[in-house]
């Protein structure tokens, strides 16, 4: 059915009025504030028993006012704002009064009585008997009609019920329903509340561990260093001991080979000497010296392969083998206090691959 609006032309300010009675409207109930108002933290208001049903939707295991059991309080969110409001053991009767709205809401009733000051009365009219006002409400059809239609109209065989009934059942309806909204919009944000502190719980837990495994491969690769470098020191000692004797042997055979040219040099200078007598005073001793210098026996030659090194090698293809085996341990999650503690002493640096981590055996 289609209706139509008409107006009653009234005296006074109808627009200011309808202006005001926007502002103290409740934004749960859709009507005007019933006293007791209360003023939230935000500065947003509502009627007190609206506060007090979204507050227990939200805390369903709040005890009620006059309870025996003395509870600790709850939370619920304005549903203006979306801002958490935390209320003490006493509930919504904690709250201030709004005693200014009060009073805008009694002045504002008041001018409202007043014929003068009243706003323009706005009333659906009937389409099919233009006269009437749209009074009952059809629940078969479950539209608003007149009077006219249900006695002789197209509402004449249905079920009607008076139009304020119906007004105040379905405004009753939609303000639980609006209620029960706003307390799973809570639970809902409560949830997204948890899941964004596990995520930033997910972030700070990787990021120790990332230090934790980072400091422990710093180990691995110190003791990789300390051992490469005590390997090298020996490598050092080796070559320093084998060079020495080697040098050594060089010296002496040098020394022999300077004596003998010596000597060979002299026998032939007293070789070339023309006089027989003065040439045999010379050529006895330089005869017994050439035998003796013959006869020297000198240090033996490095054998055969002292120059080689290679049983220095190194095989570290079994440890590289084991290293690439190195696994999370997720057994040892309940250790991260000693291990923190071992991070931070010299002695616990010796043993921090072990504790995190799955390292073979063969590298201890």
């Amino acid at each position: 059915m289609n209706f139509t609006v008409g107006f009653k032309p009234l005296l006074g300010d109808a627009h200011n009025m309808d202006n005001l009675e926007k502002q103290l409207i409740c934004p749960i109930c859709l009507e005007m504030f019933s006293k007791p108002v209360v003023i939230l933290p935000c500065q947003h208001n509502l009627c007190r028993k609206c506060a007090n049903d979204v507050f227990q939707a939200s805390n369903p295991l709040w005890q009620s006012r006059g309870s025996t059991t003395v509870s600790s309080g709850g939370r619920f969110r304005c549903p203006s704002c979306r801002h958490e409001v935390v209320l003490d053991r006493h509930g919504v009767y904690g709250l201030q009064r709004n005693l200014l709205v009060e009073n805008i809401i009694d002045i504002y009733k008041q001018e409202s009585s007043r014929p003068l000051h009243a706003k323009a009365e706005q009333h659906l009219m009937c389409e099919e008997h233009e006269d009437e006002k749209i009074n009952i409400y059809c629940l078969s059809c479950e539209v608003p009609t007149c009077s006219l239609c249900k006695v002789f109209g197209a509402h004449k065989d249905c079920e009607v019920a008076p139009l304020p009934t119906i007004y105040k059942r379905q405004k009753s309806e939609l303000s639980d329903g609006i209620a029960m909204l706003v307390a799973g919009n809570d639970r809902v944000q409560a949830v997204i509340t948890q899941m964004e502190e596990v995520c930033q719980t997910i972030e700070d837990n990787s990021r120790r561990q990332k230090q934790l495994l980072n400091q422990r491969f710093e180990t691995l690769c110190a003791v990789l260093e300390e051992r490469k470098g005590e390997l090298l020191q020996a490598l050092a000692r080796e070559q320093e001991e084998k060079l020495q004797r080697v040098r050594g042997l060089i010296r002496q055979y040098g020394d022999h080979l300077e004596g003998s040219s010596k000597l060979v040099e002299s026998a032939i200078q007293s070789m070339e000497e023309p006089q027989m007598a003065l040439y045999l005073q010379q050529a006895k001793e330089l005869i017994n010296k050439v035998g003796a210098m013959s006869k020297v026996e000198l240090a033996g030659r490095p054998e055969p392969g002292y120059e080689s090194m290679e049983q220095f090698s190194v095989s570290v293809e079994h440890v590289a083998e084991m290293l690439r085996t190195i696994d999370f341990q997720p057994g040892a999650a309940g250790d991260e206090e000693d291990d923190d503690m071992a991070l931070d002493g010299e002695e616990g640096n010796a043993g921090l691959e072990e504790e995190r981590l799955d390292v073979p055996e063969g590298l201890h």
